[in-house]
């Protein structure tokens, strides 16, 4: 996969968009919106501004491959962050279950 590949769909996860969303958004269809993340397809100035634009992002760092790793990190920080908030709630609906269970041992007596 192409490096602006790359840094297109760290910067797509990072907006917690599907690849639908974006290329909607870029008025393209999905499967050109997927070459382009695989690097399959080249891409004209013209999208590549268009694409910096959606992602809030100039185009020299569209273009350096120095932001990948930063914004990868930031991506697995996302991500990591999202996976301990799926926990929290998992333990709060035990919790509930818990309150529940212990509110019809109380008032069955």
């Amino acid at each position: 996969m192409s490096t602006l590949g790359k840094k297109i769909r760290l910067l797509r996860h990072q907006k917690g968009w599907s690849q639908k969303d974006a290329a909607t958004q870029l008025d393209i269809s999905i499967p050109a919106f997927s070459k382009i993340e695989a690097g399959i397809t080249d891409i004209n100035l013209s999208r590549i501004i268009q694409i910096s634009k959606l992602f809030n992002v100039s185009v020299l760092q569209l273009l350096s491959s120095s932001d990948t790793e930063e914004i990868k990190d930031y991506v697995n920080e996302i991500d990591a962050i999202k996976q301990k908030l799926q926990q929290r709630d998992d333990e709060i609906i035990e919790l509930q279950k818990k309150v529940i269970d212990l509110y019809e041992q109380l008032y069955k007596k």
